[in-house]
């Protein structure tokens, strides 16, 4: 079998419990802790490889896999999974594949998983990194809750299908989503029509069960874990992030014991090189 060329993701599967978790991966020194990219709901580790790929420098191995639900990974094997399940199958994913400490990055609901990892599994997990995470008022929670995440059923004339794009663009348009109101419009930033896409079809493919780690997401309880995190955890301020998460980022530092914050520009290489100088001030 021919290796991928260096600092490629290439794609793979290893088995859990729940089936084949699919994941990306560069490969790296196998005697560093390897970096584990937790991606956003409701997309896949499509949208993480281009940061692990960006990461390739830093000599680790980087694995971006499919949260359970998404993507190419089985769905949960529970009905309503929380967050405290999902950071458990990467847990369970880390012994897979043969790693005990580990380096979770976090982008929204993987910022929570990551929050939970970092704050269930010391022994693993000595520093994790967060690009957007908040916890909403219980009135907000529930209205998110109650309407963030449908699951149209499959018609004769494919109207899922142009809903998914419109699911995803109207997340860069609003926030929440569904109140399409100059109030809640959000500013400039629409990605391209190929990330609309990539993100649509990340839907689609996993149309029944997309909405369990987004609802897990909203339920968790940050502000009530964060306090447990034993590890140095890195909060990054990203320059396109939602304004009220960035907002957010000072309040949410503070209650980490050991956390520090970092203006980024919203690119990947951006991104990697605060990983890696975060990383390597945990080295000195």
């Amino acid at each position: 079998m021919t290796p991928a060329p260096q600092g490629v993701a290439e794609r793979a599967f290893a088995r859990i419990a729940e089936g084949q978790v699919h994941y990306r991966v560069v490969h790296g020194d196998a005697g560093l802790p390897p970096i584990v990219l937790l991606h956003a709901s409701p997309s896949s580790s499509r949208s993480t490889a281009p940061l692990a790929e960006a990461l390739a420098f830093t000599g680790r191995t980087i694995i971006a896999p499919d949260t359970l639900g998404n993507g190419d990974s089985p769905p949960p094997a529970v009905a309503d999974p929380e967050i405290a399940y999902y950071a458990d199958s990467v847990v369970r994913l880390m012994d897979a594949l043969g790693f005990g400490e580990f380096v979770p990055y976090g982008s929204h609901t993987g910022a929570r998983i990551a929050c939970e990892l970092a704050a269930a599994y010391p022994e693993r997990v000595k520093a994790a990194i967060f690009d957007g995470i908040k916890e909403y008022d219980d009135e907000t929670r529930e209205r998110i809750i109650a309407n963030y995440a449908p699951t149209p059923e499959p018609d004769n004339h494919g109207t899922h299908m142009v809903w998914a794009f419109h699911f995803v663009r109207d997340q860069a348009l609003y926030f929440p989503h569904f109140e399409r109101n100059p109030e809640h419009r959000l500013p400039g930033f629409m990605p391209s029509s190929q990330a609309l896409t990539d993100g649509a079809i990340d839907v689609l493919k996993a149309m029944g069960t997309y909405a369990k780690p987004y609802i897990a997401a909203f339920r968790y309880r940050a502000l009530q874990r964060m306090p447990l995190i034993q590890g140095r955890v890195l909060f990054m301020k990203a320059e396109r992030e939602l304004a009220v998460l960035n907002a957010a980022i000072e309040e949410m530092a503070a209650l980490v014991p050991h956390g520090e914050t970092v203006p980024v520009a919203s690119t990947n290489e951006a991104k990697a090189q605060a990983i890696a100088e975060f990383l390597q001030r945990l080295e000195a």
